[in-house]
């Protein structure tokens, strides 16, 4: 098995988590340790701003590119603090951009600069092919979860409450299904941050201040995202006008996070499974916000758990899929599948960036 670093900065825009997983891409070894790096305030607000451009970005921007830099740096940062010996690197990079109904995805990173500053072979790019075969791109993840999922009963959900949140089915005959959900975090960290000190609802408390109102709940509601039959899926801004005409900013700050938790959980509590799963495993930052999890236990019909329940580290989860999918990509095995992405058959994809010939790592005081 190889021993692999996985690396995800997810669209709640907080930081790069990393994991090492030994792996073949198949079977699941040890894993081994795991963290997040957080990015600095500058860094951070300079994403948001990118992502609110991307549409109309060129490739060549100043910003862009000193951005690039400075996120592929504290990657690297991530690979050093890691402390450990490994064969290759899982680098998803920063989506700025997602409308695989335009054949577009955009994950900013530079993989060459990483495998330099790592003196290691990076795999990246991890859902172009797909997009450009007609899949959704996204999510990556059922893969992962099928192989950590198969010493247990299913049909099983796995909900991963991110910026964005998605679901995994797992039928009884392991058959999988998977689609992005709903808003996840991205819309509650965003009214978080615009009406307190806080950047997200920390510990539940203010959503559990406030009530949900119905009338914008409905508007919300109506998306017709909410129509279409999976697999589909999101930009984190693909709610933006909806939310800004849903009068939802003429709550207040408590019974606008209440009711964004109530857009999270009813959006989940919606989704066109094709059966009744016996369980849902809960992963993502989401499952750390006790109003988010409340709900979720009293809308949904089967047990709910966050993936700890079952052994799985929910901090580290999506770091080391990117471990397990750049082994994937270095044997040149599917990533996605018809059912995960819509894409018409199973699907390799991702590339390889070497290493400079006599590269030395680079060495890094992390913070």
């Amino acid at each position: 098995m190889l021993r692999v670093i996985g690396l995800m900065s997810g669209t709640s825009l907080d930081g790069v988590d990393a994991a090492l997983l030994e792996t073949d891409g198949v079977a699941i070894g040890a894993a081994g340790p795991a963290l997040t790096l957080a990015y600095d305030a500058t860094l951070r607000g300079d994403l948001r701003r990118l992502l609110d451009r991307a549409p109309a970005l060129p490739p060549d921007d100043p910003a862009l590119l000193d951005a690039v830099a400075r996120l592929t740096r504290r990657h690297a940062e991530a690979v050093a603090a890691i402390g450990r010996p490994a064969d290759l690197i899982g680098f998803h990079g920063q989506t700025i951009l997602h409308q695989p109904q335009r054949r577009r995805t955009w994950q900013v990173g530079d993989a060459a600069l990483l495998a330099r500053l790592t003196a290691l072979p990076v795999a990246h790019d991890f859902r172009a092919a797909d997009v450009a075969a007609g899949g959704e791109g996204a999510p990556l993840v059922p893969v992962y979860h099928a192989a950590l999922a198969a010493g247990l009963a299913g049909p099983l959900a796995v909900l991963n409450l991110g910026g964005v949140g998605n679901v995994t089915f797992i039928g009884a005959d392991g058959g999988l299904l998977a689609f992005d959900t709903g808003p996840g975090n991205g819309p509650l960290d965003d009214w978080a941050a615009a009406h307190t000190n806080q950047d997200c609802d920390r510990d539940g408390r203010l959503s559990a201040a406030g009530l949900a109102d119905p009338i914008v709940l409905a508007r919300l509601l109506a998306h017709p995202y909410f129509e279409r039959p999976g697999p589909k899926s999101l930009d984190r801004l693909d709610f933006a006008a909806a939310l800004a005409a849903s009068g939802l900013d003429r709550l207040g700050a408590a019974d606008g996070a209440a009711t964004l938790v109530a857009f999270t959980v009813e959006a989940v509590a919606r989704a066109p499974l094709p059966a009744p799963p016996r369980r849902w495993l809960v992963a993502g930052g989401g499952r750390r916000n006790p109003s988010i999890m409340a709900q979720l236990r009293a809308r949904l019909a089967a047990p709910v758990d966050a993936v700890e329940g079952v052994g799985w580290d929910g901090d580290a989860l999506e770091a080391q899929c990117f471990a397990f999918l750049a082994a994937r990509v270095l044997a040149g095995l599917p990533l996605s599948f018809p059912g995960t992405t819509g894409v018409p058959h199973p699907l390799a994809g991702g590339r390889i960036a070497p290493p400079a010939a006599g590269a030395e790592p680079a060495q890094y005081a992390t913070t």
